[in-house]
């Protein structure tokens, strides 16, 4: 990413910025000042939510965090933002970046910062996951970055190409957090309560923790896994999932590319079995962790091999392979969880290669851009457009 420092302002560079993608150049303060600048806008958004917890915070979450922590927390980012802020300024580095940063930590404490009071509030109010996001952003940048860059795969910016589409997917898809669990609770809950057994249902808690984790597993990746199969097999389906593998680069936010209809679709058919089941809440709270990371980490930029075990077990090795359009691996490696459900089912890459060539859907024909792909599934003309070639039927059976 290179900026002129001359010829634009503050705010046109900053909007070039977001514009932009590539390596950040060590030397000249850019990454230190996007760290700052990161920390500051979180850190405004956290002093935000602080004042209106009731619209802006998650219920489900509130109860699982401490607010005195978070306050901590706050803190901690600012003055980590406000001091590296600071420097860049005396430093004579990227000062449009850091001025930016620290007028918007300035704002924070003006604002209250993290002492911000936090009285009784109503907890039926409309929200958006202001909170989920700002947490789940701040925990996902430290923990996979990290991990990328320790592991890496391909040499890969982490402002690669596109990562504004994958990002703006990650932005609404928390901020909805409430909308789409309020519908899936409702689809869940009004189509499946038929089917409760209330005998099953004890038996099934009666199971040790790991039997009934490793059931709820095996049980939401089956489900997963014809799911995910009808979205490659199903035309109109399709129409939805193609959004999701329009990603060209691979690595921690890839994943969060989604329509949001096919968002409520999956969480309710995966949801719908365990509700029916009738988990323990400790099980599914279990579950929702190991869900949440191997959904980010099988797409991360990340070579990480586990010998005989990847054969039960998906990496990202496996779920890269899901992603490529490569011939060999069109319509294979369905599976979240459990790679031995591809093999099962004769779903399995075959390659003579470790890792797959490209990314992308063949043919490139989904637009870049969140508001072109979330009208992509009722604006494509599917025969303006040849579609990609059935999978080897003869090549999948065992």
């Amino acid at each position: 990413m290179a900026l002129d420092p001359d010829k634009y302002g503050t705010l046109d560079k900053l909007n070039q910025l977001t514009e932009s993608h590539g390596e950040l150049r060590f030397g000249t303060g850019m990454i230190t000042g996007v760290i700052a600048l990161s920390l500051a806008i979180l850190c405004f958004l956290g002093v935000l939510a602080f004042h209106f917890p009731a619209y802006l915070t998650t219920p489900e979450l509130r109860k699982s965090y401490s607010v005195d922590t978070l306050r901590t927390v706050m803190l901690v980012a600012m003055v980590l933002s406000g001091g590296m802020s600071l420097a860049l300024i005396i430093l004579g580095r990227a000062r449009w970046l850091a001025s930016a940063a620290f007028l918007l930590v300035a704002l924070t404490a003006l604002l209250g910062g993290h002492k911000v009071p936090v009285n009784d509030f109503a907890d039926n109010t409309p929200y958006i996951g202001l909170d989920w996001f700002i947490l789940d952003l701040l925990g996902s940048t430290l923990i996979f970055i990290f991990i990328e860059k320790l592991f890496q795969h391909r040499k890969q910016a982490v402002f690669r190409p596109e990562w504004q589409t994958d990002f703006h997917h990650f932005i609404v898809n928390h901020l909805l957090v409430g909308f789409i669990l309020l519908i899936v609770n409702k689809l869940v809950h009004g189509g499946f309560s038929w089917a409760i057994n209330d005998s099953l249902q004890t038996w099934i808690r009666a199971l040790p923790f790991w039997a009934e984790l490793l059931l709820i597993i095996l049980v939401a990746d089956l489900f997963q896994y014809w799911t995910h199969r009808a979205y490659h097999e199903v035309p109109v389906l399709w129409r939805l999932h193609a959004i999701h593998h329009s990603a060209k680069s691979m690595d921690w936010l890839a994943g969060s590319r989604q329509h949001v209809l096919e968002l409520i679709l999956t969480r309710t058919l995966v949801l719908a079995p365990i509700f029916v089941l009738g988990f323990s809440k400790e099980v599914i709270d279990a579950y929702i962790i190991i869900v949440g990371f191997q959904a980010v980490f099988n797409h991360a930029n990340v070579s990480v091999r586990l010998g005989p075990l990847s054969y039960i077990i998906v990496t990202p090795n496996f779920h890269h392979w899901h992603h490529s359009q490569d011939k060999e691996a069109l319509d294979r490696n369905y599976s979240a969880h459990f790679a031995f459900l591809d093999y099962l089912f004769g779903t399995a890459v075959k390659a003579d290669r470790k890792w797959p060539e490209q990314y992308g859907v063949l043919g490139d024909y989904v637009p870049n851009g969140f508001l072109k792909q979330q009208a992509f599934p009722f604006t494509w003309d599917a025969t303006a457009t040849p579609p990609p070639p059935p999978p080897d039927v003869s090549s999948s059976k065992t």
